[in-house]
């Protein structure tokens, strides 16, 4: 008689997991020195950014106190945080993309 159970979801999923892992290595793409420099860059970019428009963000929100302006002020930094990210993404599209027109 085998001491081991019935395998839990926990191990099915995670052996589903390897086969698929397994099968999709062959698509492993290699980023450059370049690339990898570039996709950094945006990161570090973005990461300013953010803490930049945090701070100017919060400081605004310190001194108004009208509940309107606070939302204009709650929906500009949402609008421009999603600006942020997307020119972050964007960046890094561009410079996997430059690595496969090599």
């Amino acid at each position: 008689m085998s001491t081991k159970g019935p395998k839990s979801a926990v191990d099915l999923v995670m052996e589903r997991l390897r086969q698929r892992d397994a099968e999709v290595k062959g698509d492993v793409v290699v980023l450059t020195d370049d690339q990898k420099e570039a996709i950094a860059a945006a990161k570090r970019d973005y990461a300013a950014n953010v803490a930049e428009a945090e701070i100017l963000f919060r400081s605004a929100l310190a001194v108004t106190r009208d509940p309107e302006a606070r939302q204009e002020l709650e929906a500009n930094h949402r609008r421009d945080l999603g600006q942020f990210a997307s020119a972050r993404d964007r960046k890094i599209e561009a410079a996997r993309k430059a690595g496969e027109s090599s």
